[in-house]
């Protein structure tokens, strides 16, 4: 790459120099950056400065150092993950201020688990493989606080666990699924892997929009899935006046109805009311509510409802398998929704989000970006350039997600901000880092 053409020699003009290299194909995976002083002779600049370079492009996961033998552009990163996982994945810290790429809970706000563990029993239960699957004291509680009636209620390893075997049950080679766009970047994946083929629908401030779920069942779709509160990553929760839209939409097609999947992966946290799409159509809704964002990601608990007839065939097809959430866990859990402490620090934590993102949102609006303030962690930005802007900010120390795994389609560049791990103290500094990469490249 010619480096003379170079005007800005900043660590962020720098990075976003070679950024473009690396997509434009100059520089291929596995090929060797020039060395930190080489580049720094050529610029006339310190090797501070294109160390400072080295570094930002490294925490995007564009290159990866070998030590003493340089620093060479990425190859394909961990193969266990799925194509749309890669693109989300960064480096490590690496002199990192605020990774805000995971859209994860901060876990100073999630509730303690020390009353909780003290009352597991000490010791494993020793009950039969084949009994019930869900603790009797904890369905209970699930059922009274489930946003609609509904026929059966079970518990397995997490949202996206109790999406992926909905999913396989119903989804053949060459069926058609309705999925958000942007959305869940292992939803797109995971569709793919079925052999199906994603229908994307738009959504706006209220939710999925209904003239493109009118055309999406055009194709007549076997599924739709759909994220009512919190949506990830754009932050948008279904309101119930949409969700009547949107039942109305579907009623028109009863003849080929297709089921209808809700990942309420946030659900503790979110501020909206608890919409489901199940008090319209609870013979074709199966509502998947995690507890993962509001109590602990590595708990891997959600639990999974709807029509027997589904959930029963999903409780026949684990018992093949895993056959039941560890009983320990659900048992944790039941104190974690039962326990005043918990339900306490839970309703802080959310207080807590919608503090953040208000105040974040409210910075940013004073440089001139106007944006909803969104439910739960996320944030969704509009960029310039999605590349230069995750350059830009890594420059400042700061990791966000790219916006093209979120996508089905190219189109307009975004990026994610998991913005809920934003404090007031930081909120005007990431506000004006953000400003500025917006409009990077």
């Amino acid at each position: 790459m010619d480096l003379a053409a170079l005007n800005d020699t900043t660590p962020q003009g720098i990075a976003g120099a070679f950024s473009r290299a690396i997509r434009a194909g100059e520089l291929a995976p596995g090929d060797r950056l020039p060395t930190v002083r080489g580049v720094a002779a050529e610029l006339g600049v310190s090797p501070a400065t294109v160390s400072a370079a080295w570094q930002a492009l490294r925490r995007t996961g564009l290159v990866v150092s070998r030590g003493r033998a340089g620093t060479y552009v990425r190859d394909t990163p961990t193969p266990w993950l799925s194509p749309r996982q890669r693109g989300l994945v960064g480096a490590g810290p690496d002199g990192l201020r605020l990774d805000l790429s995971r859209g994860t809970p901060d876990p100073t706000l999630l509730p303690d688990l020390g009353p909780a563990l003290h009352r597991v029993s000490q010791r494993a239960g020793t009950l039969a493989y084949q009994e019930e699957p869900v603790l009797p004291d904890l369905r209970e509680v699930l059922e009274a606080s489930w946003p609609y009636p509904t026929e059966a209620i079970t518990v397995v390893d997490g949202a996206t666990d109790g999406v992926t075997r909905m999913l396989e049950q119903v989804v053949s080679y060459g069926d058609r699924v309705v999925l958000e766009s942007p959305g869940f970047p292992p939803f797109f994946d995971l569709v793919e892997a079925l052999g199906a083929e994603v229908v994307p629908v738009d959504l706006d401030a209220s939710g999925i929009t209904p003239d493109s779920l009118r055309r999406a069942l055009d194709a007549r779709p076997v599924a739709v899935v759909l994220q009512p509160r919190a949506h990830n990553p754009t932050g948008v929760s279904t309101t119930i006046a949409r969700a009547e839209q949107l039942v109305r939409v579907l009623r028109r097609r009863r003849a080929d109805l297709p089921w209808i999947v809700e990942d309420d992966h946030s659900s503790g946290i979110s501020v909206a009311p608890d919409v489901s799409l199940g008090a319209w159509l609870p013979e074709r809704v199966v509502h998947v509510r995690s507890y993962s964002k509001s109590h602990g990601p590595d708990l891997r608990i959600a639990a999974l409802g709807g029509p027997s007839e589904i959930i029963d065939r999903i409780v026949a097809r684990r018992m093949l398998g895993p056959a039941w959430t560890s009983r320990m866990l659900q048992t944790i859990l039941l104190d974690l929704l039962t326990s005043s402490q918990s339900l306490d620090q839970v309703g802080e934590a959310r207080r807590q989000y919608m503090a953040r993102q208000r105040t974040l949102v409210g910075a940013l609006g004073a440089l001139g970006i106007d944006t909803a303030v969104p439910d739960g962690i996320n944030l969704w930005l509009s960029v310039r350039d999605e590349r230069a802007a995750m350059v830009h900010l890594s420059a400042s120390g700061i990791r966000v997600a790219g916006g093209s795994p979120f996508l089905a389609t190219d189109g307009a560049a975004f990026v994610r901000v998991t913005s809920g791990l934003v404090s007031p103290d930081d909120a005007d500094d990431v506000a004006a880092a953000l400003a500025a990469a917006s409009v990077a490249g």
